[in-house]
């Protein structure tokens, strides 16, 4: 918890002095002198208040008016909010090796139909963004809510030779720069403050290789850092040798074996860094996935809004702290009031003297 106006919990060194306001008020009060003939119609009068209960209404005063001193000084909480502003870059892997077919009907279709299904689920919310890598990275579309194009710029990729991961997470930080002001470019000095905490733009690497092209990955992971853009990287294929096959379709001929002679320079599917990928999302603060297959990419896709959209947020509850104050002040009012309501006491008939 903090405090908008700290300098208001001055107000709580004046509760002593209530208190001992209090204290000598019950020690001068006047008693009415009332006689009677026995001491049993003194304890009927008082009814059987013991010490604690006459204390209580005290004690409900002193703490309602610390619950308003408190108040007073704006307490805020942190709470966690669904951002509307969130901006996600999908950076896809379009190297050679996304032909294999270990994943049906191979892995770059199936990532692309993933791909589109969560880009049709996020339809109305964050704004999405598509860059391509593979020996170099190429932003397909700058963040927009524009589903359609979204669509249709994610079918018809042909893939290429290389894996450049550290230049699809730098495009995309520079993609991200160019609608949210408040994200430097890359290159230029930033000192990402510690305890400020993230930006609200994430970025999304999916892969089935390790980086053997352009920025080491690392560097460029410490990019994001500096601007508090967290990476999400998931690690996708399995490790089973399999044919390549892209067709003659939007993916171009490319046709081999992974490892092979034929593999047409799109790189070893077999030689994934996955360890290099976590240390990617640790140094970030993003999270690492492992999908094997497209059903296990779905999922993976599916956990990814509730880990970045939700953000927290700073919200005043002074209010609240005013209402409780203010409920305990009445009861204690109240409850003094009815302790000290007057009692009748019927006294018998008095002996004749002599």
């Amino acid at each position: 918890m903090t405090f908008t106006w700290p300098w208001a919990l001055l107000t709580l060194l004046v509760l002593p002095l209530v208190g001992g306001v209090w204290w000598l008020t019950r020690r001068r009060r006047k008693r009415a002198i009332v006689r009677v003939t026995s001491m049993a119609l003194v304890r009927s009068a008082a009814g059987g208040r013991s010490r604690w209960r006459r204390r209580v209404p005290a004690a409900l005063l002193v703490t309602g008016l610390a619950v308003l001193a408190v108040g007073a000084a704006r307490p805020q909480v942190s709470v966690p909010q669904v951002s509307s502003n969130a901006t996600i870059m999908l950076a896809l892997d379009v190297s050679g090796s996304m032909c294999s077919t270990d994943v049906k009907p191979n892995r770059i279709t199936a990532a692309e139909q993933s791909a589109g299904a969560f880009i049709k689920s996020q339809a109305g919310g964050p704004r999405i963004g598509l860059v391509a890598f593979a020996g170099t990275a190429v932003v397909l579309v700058l963040p927009t809510t524009d589903t359609q194009r979204l669509l249709t710029a994610l079918g018809g990729q042909s893939v290429d030779g290389g894996t450049a991961i550290g230049e699809g997470i730098l495009t995309s930080l520079d993609a991200i720069a160019e609608v949210d002001p408040s994200v430097a470019p890359t290159g230029a000095t930033v000192r990402h403050a510690a305890g400020a905490g993230y930006a609200d733009d994430v970025i999304v690497v999916l892969t089935d290789g390790s980086n053997n092209r352009g920025i080491d990955p690392q560097v460029a992971a410490r990019q994001a850092a500096q601007r508090g853009v967290r990476v999400y990287t998931i690690g996708y294929g399995t490790d089973n040798p399999a044919p390549l096959s892209c067709g003659s379709g939007q993916f171009g001929a490319f046709r081999g074996y992974l490892g092979g002679a034929g593999g047409g320079g799109g790189g070893n599917a077999f030689d994934a860094d996955y360890g290099a990928l976590m240390q990617i999302s640790h140094a970030t603060g993003g999270t690492f996935f492992r999908a094997q297959d497209a059903s296990q990419l779905s999922r993976a896709l599916g956990k990814l809004p509730a880990a970045f959209s939700i953000v927290r947020e700073r919200v005043d509850i002074a209010a609240g702290f005013a209402a409780l104050g203010g409920l305990l002040i009445a009861v204690a009012v109240a409850l003094s009031l009815w302790q000290d309501r007057p009692r009748r006491v019927i006294a018998g008939p008095r002996a004749s003297p002599g």
